[in-house]
C-alpha cells in the first residue's frame, strides 16, 4: 500500500464522513416541504442515474441474477436505514440524530457474532455497554427529551448496520458498481412506493423551494452519488477498521454544523453521551495486536 495512495484515500473518505454529518440539518429544513419518503425517491434516482453514467464506463459486466438480487438486498437495509432516519428527523435534532445513527459503527460487530458467527471479542461487548450508556445521556437528558424520532434513528441505526455487515458478504462476490447501481435504484423504488402508501404529496410548486432543491442537489449528487463512488474506488487504498474509525467522526460533523447552522444546543449530560458513544465506537473497532512469537526458528 502507497503511502500517498493511503493518505488520499483516508482524506476522501474523511471529506465523505463530513458530507454526510453536514447533510442532518439540510435535510432536516427540506423534508418540512417535502415528505421524507418522496425527497429519498427523488434523491436516490437522481443519484442512481448519475451513478450508471458512471458505472457503465468503469465496467462492462452484464447483472446476473444473484447480483441483481444481492443488490436489491443492499437496497432495502439502504431503504429503511434512510427511510427511518428521514422520518425521524420530522421529530428529533440533527445532533442527536448524528450520534443515534453513528451507533451503527459498535452494532456492527455485535451482528458479526451473532449473525456471522465471529469470534467474539470483549472489546465489543464493552463497547455496546458504553454506548447503550451514551444513548441513555443524549436521549434520556431530565427523562422528557426522549421521543419517537430518536426511537425511529435508533432503528436506522440497526438497518444501517445490516446494509454494512451484508456489503461486506456481497462486495467480495459481486461487482461493487452492479451493487451500488442496483441498490440505490431498489431504494428510489421503495421510497416512491412508500411515499404513495402513507404521504400526501403536495404541487411541485409548494415543494421545490430553495432549501428542496439545494437539499436534493446536495444529497443525490455528493452525499450519495460521489459518497459511493469514492468509497468504493479509494477503499482499496486503506483498511476496513481505519475506514470505521474515519466515518465515526460523521456524528461529530453533525452536531457541528447543527451548532453553527441550526443553533442547536446540547446539555451537559447530551455531550457526555456524545463523547461515550464516540469512545464506544472507537472501542468497537480496537483489536489488540496479537503477540508476536518469542521463539525463533533457525
Amino acid at each position: 500500500m502507497k503511502i500517498k495512495s493511503s493518505l488520499t484515500a483516508d482524506l476522501s473518505l474523511l471529506l465523505v464522513a463530513c458530507i454526510w454529518g453536514s447533510t442532518f440539518v439540510i435535510v432536516q429544513k427540506a423534508i418540512q416541504f417535502m415528505p421524507p419518503h418522496f425527497f429519498n425517491g427523488v434523491r436516490f434516482f437522481l443519484a442512481a442515474l448519475l451513478v450508471a453514467l458512471i458505472g457503465r464506463k468503469m465496467t462492462r459486466l452484464a447483472p446476473s441474477k444473484r447480483s441483481i438480487a444481492a443488490g436489491v438486498t443492499l437496497g432495502l437495509f439502504l431503504f429503511l436505514g434512510y427511510a427511518f432516519q428521514t422520518v425521524g428527523l420530522l421529530y428529533t435534532t440533527s445532533s442527536k440524530a448524528g450520534f443515534i445513527t453513528g451507533l451503527s459503527v459498535m452494532i456492527v460487530p455485535l451482528l458479526s457474532i451473532w449473525i456471522l458467527k465471529e469470534a467474539a471479542r470483549k472489546t465489543v461487548y464493552a463497547a455496546a455497554a458504553v454506548g447503550t450508556a451514551g444513548l441513555y445521556f443524549l436521549t434520556f437528558s431530565g427523562f422528557s427529551s426522549f421521543n419517537q424520532g430518536d426511537l425511529l434513528v435508533f432503528c436506522c441505526a440497526l438497518a444501517f448496520a445490516l446494509h454494512i455487515l451484508f456489503t461486506g458478504r456481497f462486495s467480495g462476490q459481486h461487482d461493487a458498481w452492479l451493487l451500488t447501481i442496483v441498490q440505490l435504484f431498489t431504494v428510489s423504488i421503495l421510497s416512491f412506493s412508500a411515499s404513495g402508501l402513507f404521504e400526501n404529496v403536495p404541487d411541485a410548486g409548494k415543494m421545490l423551494t430553495a432549501d428542496v432543491m439545494l437539499a436534493l442537489f446536495i444529497t443525490a449528487f455528493f452525499a450519495t452519488a460521489f459518497a459511493f463512488f469514492v468509497q468504493t474506488k479509494l477503499q482499496q487504498y486503506t483498511t476496513a477498521s481505519r475506514v470505521a474509525l474515519i466515518y465515526a467522526s460523521e456524528p461529530v460533523f453533525a452536531a457541528l454544523t447543527a451548532y453553527f447552522f441550526a443553533g442547536e444546543r446540547l446539555s451537559s449530560a447530551g455531550i457526555f453521551g456524545c463523547v461515550l458513544i464516540l469512545s464506544a465506537m472507537l472501542m468497537a473497532e480496537w483489536k489488540p495486536a496479537r503477540k508476536k512469537e518469542s521463539i525463533v526458528s533457525h
